[in-house]
C-alpha cells in the first residue's frame, strides 16, 4: 500500500471507529481527489486553506473529509504526459519553442514522458523521466496525416488504462495538445460514447487532465462548428477530472507560454483530498462537489470520482 493511499484508508477506518452514527448509515465508500486551490482574484497570493472549511457531496449526499492535504515540496511527486495529437502535423512546430521551454523547466519533483496520439493509442517516446534532456530527445513534428490519431479520447482512454506507472502516491497529471475533434463523432455529441469512456477511464486512474487546443493548419475538413464541438469536448474532460482547458477563441494561440505558466502555477498549488461516502453497491464513479467557507480563493475540483470500498481503494 502507498504512502498516500494508507493514510485514506488508516483515517477512513478511524472515522468509522469513532464516528457509529455515521457508520450505520454505511459510509464504507472510500475515495480521493486533486484538488486545485487558487486566489479569488488575479495577483492576490494564494491563501491556505483549513480543512474544516472543505465541505463535499458525493452524488449530491453530503461526505466526510478524512484527508485535507497540500501537495508541495520535494516528496511531492507528479508523473506527468504532454499527449501530443500525432495528426497536428508541422504546423505544431510554431510551438515547439514552448513546449521545449516547458520540458527543461519541469520541476524536481516532476518525472515527465511525452506521448503522441496515433491510431487510437498513447504512443510514448520514452519512460517517465526527470531528466529534460533525456525527455526532449522524444520531441519531434507529429508526422500523421489528419485524423490518424482516430479520436483524442480513444487515445486518452488508452493512456488511462495502460499509463507506465504503478506508483498510485504520485499524482497523474496529464496535458492534451489536440482539437478535441472527433473523428469518429464529427458533430457535437454531449454523450458520445468515446468522451464519457475517456472520462470514466481517467477517473478511475484518478488523472488530472488539461487540454490545449490546437487544430492543424490545412485541414479539409475544418469548420467552425467542428471548432467549437472540440473545444466543448475537452471541456467535458477537464472539468470532469478537475483540470483545465486552454484555448483562444476558435483560432490557434500565438504562444503556449501562458498557458503553461498557468499550469506550473495550478501543480504548486493542489490538495488531496480524501472522504468516506456511503456505497449502496459495486464500486462506481459518483459525481462530486467540493465547496470551501473562504471567498478569497477559488477551486478547480473534478466533477466525478471514484468511489471504491474502503482498504481497497488505497491499493
Amino acid at each position: 500500500m502507498n504512502r498516500l493511499g494508507s493514510i485514506t484508508s488508516i483515517a477512513a477506518v478511524a472515522l468509522m471507529m469513532t464516528a457509529p452514527a455515521l457508520a450505520r448509515k454505511n459510509l464504507d465508500g472510500v475515495g480521493r481527489a486533486i484538488v486545485t486551490v487558487l486566489p479569488a482574484h488575479a495577483g492576490d497570493a494564494v491563501a491556505p486553506v483549513a480543512a474544516q472549511s472543505v465541505k463535499i457531496k458525493v452524488s449530491g449526499r453530503s461526505s466526510g473529509v478524512i484527508n485535507w492535504t497540500p501537495l508541495r515540496g520535494p516528496n511531492n511527486r507528479v508523473e506527468l504526459v504532454l499527449l501530443i495529437d500525432g495528426s497536428a502535423r508541422t504546423s505544431l512546430g510554431e510551438q515547439m519553442g514552448d513546449i521545449t521551454g516547458f520540458i527543461k523547466e519541469i520541476p524536481a519533483n516532476t518525472s515527465l514522458a511525452l506521448a503522441y496520439m496515433m491510431n487510437g493509442s498513447a504512443q510514448f517516446a520514452g519512460p517517465f523521466s526527470t531528466d529534460p534532456a533525456a525527455v526532449l530527445r522524444g520531441l519531434h513534428m507529429p508526422i500523421g496525416s489528419a485524423g490518424s490519431n482516430g479520436s483524442p479520447y480513444i487515445c486518452l482512454s488508452d493512456l488511462a488504462r495502460h499509463w507506465p506507472s504503478q506508483d498510485r502516491s504520485a499524482r497523474r497529471e496529464v496535458v492534451m495538445i489536440s482539437d478535441g475533434v472527433d473523428e469518429y463523432e464529427m458533430r457535437y455529441d454531449p454523450d458520445d460514447p468515446y468522451v464519457h469512456t475517456a472520462i470514466n477511464d481517467s477517473v478511475r486512474a484518478g488523472l488530472v487532465v488539461y487540454s490545449i487546443y490546437w487544430v492543424s493548419r490545412g485541414r479539409a475538413d475544418q469548420t467552425t462548428y467542428e471548432n467549437n464541438a472540440g473545444q466543448n469536448l475537452l471541456l467535458a474532460v477537464t472539468e470532469a477530472t478537475g483540470g483545465n482547458s486552454y484555448w483562444e477563441g476558435i483560432g490557434n494561440p500565438v504562444s503556449f507560454s501562458p498557458y503553461f505558466e498557468d499550469l506550473r502555477r495550478r501543480l504548486r498549488n493542489q490538495y488531496l483530498l480524501g472522504f468516506v461516502s456511503r456505497l449502496d453497491g459495486k464500486p462506481e464513479v459518483e459525481t462530486l462537489k467540493v465547496e470551501v467557507d473562504d471567498h478569497s480563493v477559488k477551486l478547480s475540483a473534478p466533477k466525478q470520482v471514484f468511489v471504491d470500498r474502503a482498504g481497497v481503494a488505497a491499493k
